[in-house]
């Protein structure tokens, strides 16, 4: 027996995009590694992505399609699965129009080719899609309200900065290639700082931590503006580079140091010491994605916009406000598919329950699944449960039996990561790649660009979704293939994108319309964190990313019976013991949680893992209502109150 080392790229929804080496042995994946000569990877991966062997392996693996039939999904040829999806999707379609189906396409595998299911769908209908974005939409229609682009300088572009602040951000888990880079940064001088209201593992990193009140963001980087404007440090050209700057500066002196220190919960020579920081730079704020996440996500993002560009830092090398890289820039994504312009009605996702129960004239009677989980990622997910449950007939698309799939109509199997060939740039570095697989799906598991094409002859669609994965993956390419960025060059390793810059805005002018930057000039009444006080549900729980868990997928051992949550010993049940299971309620749902205590936490907040399965009573997204950001249909996650009580004391269910 022969080992044989095979490259491939990681599609799960990461920044990183790592390089992958698999050890393959007789067809069989014995393990991985990162790859050595990717320039971000460098040599190691993830705990969650080095244990995918476990995943590939699952029981939950889908290896053939499942129907319905009498209540039960049973394994049925791919043939008859597709035949009786396409009888339904033209008789619905034929009884009701396009707009009763339903295409929800997500991030769990972040592959260019999953926008050829859009393109199915555009010309089969076109069909209703959904619109806003529940991981990062409130940061990027900030950035692209303020600099006409959510983007970043390059990520090596951190080796010429004197200050690095990681606001709200968790590189050991949620962006582990980063942390080499902090760590040499930091070798060569300069200082990071860590601002979040959990204490967590990336506090290692830091020099400096500091807590600030949930949702406390804004007033903070108000704060540090109006210290700014008070100790001389706001830099006229960074001032003369934006649109608005009297409004802003209003904004800052609307309150003392005092007063918007006492909203962030921090003290005023904190936040003055801060300001000293972005006065001296270069410094860079790398904008943490789970912080966006509230109903002032918007408001926090631009606040943090503003500081670093009146203050001069987002017009130099070193400095920048860094949310997200564009990892679509490259490609030539409407090639494929156009998207929402296309369709004849939109669903919200952080709302998607709402939205499908209200949809009238038609109702959506059919929903098809693309790369998401959605009732185990979206808040109010026991309603997102029970629109599965209840919709007429439902497809997902997915190598995993999920929460979602449980409960469809028909499951279709795809490749895993391991078995993919797509193409993918990242949101978190510059660099582009293609997947390969190491190794075949089963017989008979079709690739998505496959499954496609034979649904659409079907359907009498067979021209318009003609093509091989090749095919399509010179299509997306259409715009850098005159750069170098071919697929046979690809094929030979990753490539920066050639059209990256390595300061986005080193000209003092930004991608507005007016080349501008856009200031925040007013915060809604969301942004004051005091004013939501509760006394019924006294704590704010964060359901956090977790070094084992990729959204709805866990690695290693998982979570056990039940789940956790994490907080102060002072926000303990009176009665209640580290170890104990006990009830976390919200206004929206309850779980059974076992309790862990950490007297490093702020005693305000309650921690659980993202990502929970439903089925497993794990889901922390039952106790999360349905609620949008201030920008960008994203999902308020954060905007979520909880209260502990022992077993013998919980609600009635």
């Amino acid at each position: 027996m022969v080992d044989t080392v095979r490259r491939t790229t990681c599609s799960r929804d990461c920044p990183d995009a790592c390089g992958i080496l698999a050890t393959v042995r007789d067809g069989v994946v014995q393990s991985l590694a990162g790859d050595p000569e990717h320039p971000v990877t460098r040599g190691f991966l993830c705990f969650r992505t080095s244990r995918f062997v476990a995943t590939q392996n699952s029981p939950e693996r889908v290896t053939q399609p499942l129907l319905r039939k009498g209540g039960e999904l049973v394994p049925v040829s791919m043939g008859e699965a597709l035949d009786y999806a396409a009888k339904q999707l033209q008789r619905i379609r034929a009884e009701s129009g396009p707009a009763a189906i339903f295409h929800y396409r997500s991030g769990g595998s972040l592959g260019l080719l999953k926008l050829v299911a859009d393109r199915f769908f555009e010309h089969f209908g076109p069909c209703a899609t959904k619109i806003g974005d529940i991981c990062s939409g409130a940061g990027e229609a900030a950035q692209e309200l303020d600099l006409g682009v959510a983007d970043s300088n390059a990520l090596f572009d951190l080796r010429h900065s004197k200050h690095i602040y990681l606001w709200g951000k968790n590189p050991k888990v949620s962006s582990v290639h980063l942390v080499p880079l902090l760590k040499e940064c930091r070798a060569r001088g300069a200082r990071v700082t860590l601002i979040d209201p959990v204490r967590h593992a990336s506090v290692s990193l830091a020099d400096r931590y500091i807590a600030p009140r949930p949702g406390g963001d804004a007033a903070l980087a108000c704060g540090i503006g109006r210290a700014l404007v008070e100790r001389g440090g706001i830099d006229p050209a960074g001032a003369a580079a934006c649109e608005n700057f009297p409004a802003w500066r209003e904004l800052v002196m609307s309150r003392s140091l005092e007063e918007w220190a006492a909203t962030a919960d921090l003290p005023a020579a904190t936040i003055d010491a801060l300001a000293a920081d972005f006065a001296e730079g270069p410094t860079a704020i790398l904008v943490g994605w789970g912080m966006q996440r509230r109903s002032n996500g918007a408001a926090i993002v631009r606040s943090l916009d503003a500081l670093s560009a009146v203050s001069g830092n987002l017009f130099r090398p070193g400095g920048g406000c860094s949310f997200y890289f564009r990892r679509r820039a490259a490609f030539a994504s409407e090639a494929v598919a156009r998207g929402v312009e296309m369709a004849p009605r939109v669903i919200r996702e952080p709302q998607l329950a709402e939205d499908v129960l209200a949809a009238k004239d038609p109702p959506i009677r059919a929903i098809w699944v693309t790369a998401g989980n959605p009732v185990a990622m979206l808040p109010d997910a026991a309603a997102v449960a029970r629109v599965f449950e209840q919709t007429e007939f439902t497809v997902v698309v997915d190598p995993l039996l999920t929460d979602t799939g449980r409960r469809a109509s028909l499951v279709l199997p795809v490749p895993t990561l391991l078995e993919d060939s797509d193409l993918l740039g990242a949101y978190g570095h510059d660099w582009l790649a293609e997947s390969q697989p190491v190794v075949p799906p089963p017989p008979g598991v079709l690739h998505e660009v496959e499954l496609l094409a034979a649904l659409a002859e079907r359907v009498g669609l067979g021209a318009e979704l003609a093509g091989t994965v090749d095919d399509y993956k010179r299509r997306l390419l259409r715009d850098v293939e005159g750069h170098g960025v071919s697929l046979p060059r690809l094929r030979r390793g990753v490539i920066r994108n050639p059209q990256r810059r390595e300061q986005l805005f080193e000209d003092h002018r930004v991608a507005t319309p007016t080349g501008r930057v856009q200031l925040i000039d007013e915060l809604p009444s969301a942004a004051d964190p005091v004013g939501g006080a509760n006394g019924e549900y006294p704590l704010w729980l964060f359901s956090n990313s977790t070094e084992k868990s990729q959204a709805s997928q866990w690695a290693g051992r998982g979570l056990e019976t039940h789940t956790w949550v994490l907080v102060h010993p002072g926000a303990v049940p009176v009665g209640a013991c580290e170890g104990d299971v006990i009830e976390v309620a919200s206004e929206a749902g309850a779980l059974h949680a076992k309790l862990r205590l950490d007297a490093d936490l702020r005693p305000d907040v309650a921690v659980m893992p993202k990502g929970g399965h439903f089925d497993s009573g794990h889901a922390a997204n039952v106790l999360i209502r349905a609620r949008a950001t201030d920008l960008g249909l994203g999902a308020a996650y954060l905007d979520c109150r909880v209260r502990l009580r022992r077993l013998d004391q919980a609600s009635p269910a």
